[in-house]
């Protein structure tokens, strides 16, 4: 067991438990099991499995419980699950079975945990790019005191506060979780039960944002449309940062259905009511972009680029704060006749990048126009 935490004069030492729920995720349990290993209690709902999820988890020590939910929901789900948490735990974390923490989580919670904290927030890496650097990065919510949190939304579920007096949240920058998803894992199952979500709270906005999103995946463009205005007219959609996202994703839209108009419409409207967020001025770098409006590309990366601070939530795309708006910068420069400026943000993207060949092969065209002057800059090209 971890040595207890001094916390001034005082020596406090929290029982940690990691609850989950599992499904044919055999491959996933000695990852997960080696990275949850600071835990006091490690316990798991198996849902069905029909591999060997259960013994495997059981030989590495976890309880395991298993049990049907049917019919299928998340958060019914989650609620058996923390049926298994030990009455004496005082710290629960609900992680997934492909999600790994990274080594000394368990010291940075209980540093920054504090009698009276009821949630911690830590920092999450949801996706990553094909050369291991990370894409979508957000901070959630999901450890909490026991006893008094329930789950509810059959998908997308959130905690749910069910004890006296007010929540007492605390982030925890010393905590890093990773997620690995097993991508063969179909995700039809979201579709109908984001319909259920909405069919049982029709003003619940953060479920409406996120059908509509689901229907923006899955190419059912109209309704992502519609869905995704039903969400921005919605009294409880006040948060601007979702707006933004209902708005660049109606933009994204219009762009499949050939509007490139209303698309750029609905890029400036997501601009307006965030400003502060990178993305939709990338978007609508790439619409410019494909319009070869060198200037208007030019603007609005810089536009991103001067926002430096990521915000912590899960609004944000990796590809927002990649190499991508320093690659439009670049290419965009390049057009206008900047070459030294195109080269040096080819360089910056570089950073981000750097084994990504076309951007390699960018940098040296655009390094010799530069020691060359004689060389014009129509003689080549970056892509």
């Amino acid at each position: 067991m971890p040595l207890p935490i001094s916390k001034g004069v005082f020596s406090i030492a929290y029982q940690v438990c990691v609850y989950a729920i599992a499904k044919n995720e055999e491959k996933f349990v000695d990852g997960f099991i080696d990275s949850m290993s600071e835990a006091d209690t490690i316990c798991v709902l198996d849902t069905g499995s029909s591999d060997g999820t259960v013994e495997r988890l059981r030989a590495r020590g976890a309880v395991v419980a298993q049990k049907r939910i049917e019919p299928w929901r998340f958060d019914t789900a989650r609620n058996e699950s923390m049926r298994l948490i030990p009455a004496d735990a005082d710290i629960c974390c609900c992680i997934d079975l492909d999600e790994r923490f990274r080594p000394g989580w368990r010291a940075a919670l209980e540093a920054a945990w504090q009698p009276d904290t009821t949630r911690a927030r830590y920092r999450y890496t949801w996706s990553f790019h094909p050369d291991g650097s990370e894409g979508h990065v957000f901070w959630p919510d999901k450890i909490h005191k026991t006893g008094c949190y329930r789950w509810t939304r059959p998908v997308h579920e959130v905690l749910s506060y069910t004890g006296e007096g007010a929540e007492r949240i605390v982030t925890v920058p010393g905590i890093q979780l990773d997620h690995h998803p097993d991508e063969t894992k179909s995700r039809a199952q979201y579709l109908p039960l984001l319909e259920l979500a909405v069919a049982e709270d029709p003003e619940d906005d953060r479920s409406r944002h996120y059908l509509g999103r689901e229907y923006m995946y899955r190419g059912e463009w109209a309704k992502a449309i519609a869905t995704l205005r039903r969400h921005l007219a919605l009294p409880r959609a006040v948060w601007a940062d979702e707006r933004a996202a209902s708005m660049r994703f109606i933009a994204r839209c219009y762009r499949r259905l050939g509007r490139d108009d209303l698309a750029a419409a609905w890029y400036h409207r997501a601009i307006g009511e965030a400003p502060h967020l990178r993305e939709a001025y990338v978007d609508y770098a790439a619409l410019l972009y494909d319009r070869q409006n060198w200037a208007g590309v030019a603007y609005f990366a810089n536009c991103a680029l001067a926002i430096t601070e990521r915000p912590a939530t899960y609004i944000t795309e990796g590809y927002a704060w990649g190499a991508l708006p320093w690659d439009y910068l670049s290419i965009a420069l390049w057009h206008l006749g900047q070459v030294p400026a195109a080269a040096e943000a080819c360089k910056n993207a570089l950073i981000l990048a750097p084994d990504n060949d076309r951007l390699q092969r960018n940098l040296a065209f655009l390094t010799q126009c530069s020691y060359n002057s004689a060389e014009s800059p129509k003689k080549g090209s970056v892509t």
